[in-house]
């Protein structure tokens, strides 16, 4: 047997996807699983979209994009960045890839060097510190957890910079906690990270559209944030369109350069017919996106409500995305009499062995009292997930 490259031992792999390939193996095995683990809308993507997509292949978008992507994308990114968020870029400071993960893996390859530190707050998407680990960075996690509503304080972020700390990774509206920084919270950080001119905000704001608390905000608003500040963001989450793979960067345009240049030599530019459907997404009626908003506000008030109903479970109200994150504490070390729940890992493969419901322990998160749940189903599917897994708790003593 051969050996993997240390690059690759340094990984973990996702734990979100490995739930989810988990529960789609045992409902090809007939077993009725309701899957609450993955991060995807469950809406169809806008017929209006779709008929934009069918436009491009019929008119033969079919050709090498180049590497940042189509101008005219980049030219209306820029204008969505002006109009929604009061944003200047222009479009040679924009850089379009194949999915904002993409955009984020680019922002850390191309900026951080073997032993810089990257803060990521804790809990955290489960991709941020491995990528960070890819580059040879070192993650330094700063603990937000239930009681602070999953944000840090500015207070937090000043102690853990250290003359080696090159990036921040802020998400808000949040993975996994749904928790949404205000524009005091964002300024405050700011001020912080203004002190430090070599460090850099990666602001991953994929979930901007989905946020129950009013106008989305950007760290790159306030002064001199913008030459520090790298912003992410892209159709998958809003405009229900994960699998067309398109995301983008906006950043100063010597970040662009370096990105477009590891892009260049990677993956080249993104999907042709996936960037104009992209195009229709950002240019025409944005409707559908209120729409998909509004229904995912009703999921939450509805799994909030029922989560409170189940003993030993405490929950915050997410003011964003489609994740709420429990604490489960109470019932680790508890027993079913067939298995011990150690840790969250295992709350969360009992929940799904013995409740049929797929669901991430928050370990995967860098938060072993909580666990992830996603609420982009149906109505019927949250009601019937909440009623197995109040049955499924009942069983531990």
């Amino acid at each position: 047997m051969g050996h993997l490259s240390s690059r690759l031992n340094r990984l973990a792999p996702s734990a979100t996807l490995a739930m989810s390939q988990k529960s789609g193996e045992m409902k090809a095995q007939g077993i009725d699983v309701i899957n609450l683990s993955v991060g995807e809308p469950d809406f169809n993507t806008p017929d209006h979209i779709k008929e934009a997509a069918k436009k491009a292949v019929d008119d033969n978008w079919s050709k090498y994009s180049p590497v940042a992507g189509y101008a005219d994308l980049r030219e209306a990114i820029s204008a969505k960045l002006k109009n929604e968020n009061g944003l200047d870029y222009k479009p040679c400071e924009i850089s379009v890839g194949n999915g904002a993960k993409q955009a984020v893996c680019n922002a850390v390859m191309a900026l951080v060097d073997d032993g810089d530190e990257v803060i990521i707050p804790a809990p955290y998407w489960v991709s941020y510190p491995q990528m960070v680990l890819l580059a040879g960075g070192i993650p330094v996690h700063i603990p937000a957890g239930f009681d602070q509503n999953f944000k840090i304080t500015p207070e937090q972020l000043e102690a853990a910079i250290t003359p080696k700390t090159r990036m921040l990774i802020l998400c808000s509206p949040s993975n996994p906690t749904g928790s949404v920084y205000t524009k005091a919270e964002l300024e405050a950080l700011a001020n912080v990270i203004k002190k430090h001119p070599d460090m850099y905000v990666l602001a991953d704001e994929i979930y901007e559209h989905i946020n129950y608390v009013g106008k989305h905000e950007s760290i790159a608003q306030f002064p001199g944030m913008k030459e520090q500040s790298v912003i992410i963001n892209g159709v998958s989450k809003a405009y229900a369109m994960t699998g067309w793979r398109i995301g983008y960067m906006a950043a100063p345009e010597w970040i662009i350069k370096g990105c477009n240049k590891l892009q260049g030599q990677y993956t080249s530019g993104p999907c042709s017919v996936s960037q104009k459907t992209a195009m229709a997404a950002y240019t025409a009626d944005q409707q559908c996106v209120e729409d998909m908003r509004k229904a995912f506000e009703r999921r939450r008030n509805l799994i909030v409500d029922l989560v409170k109903e189940i003993p030993g479970l405490e929950i915050n109200v997410p003011e964003g995305a489609f994740y709420v994150f429990p604490k489960c504490k109470s019932y680790l070390g508890k027993t079913d009499g067939k298995r011990v729940i150690n840790d969250t890992n295992d709350f969360a493969m009992y929940l799904l062995e013995e409740g049929h419901v797929a669901t991430v322990g928050g370990d995967a998160f860098g938060d072993p009292e909580c666990f992830r749940m996603s609420y982009a189903t149906s109505d019927d599917n949250i009601r019937e997930a909440m009623r197995r897994i109040k049955e499924c708790l009942a069983k531990l003593k």
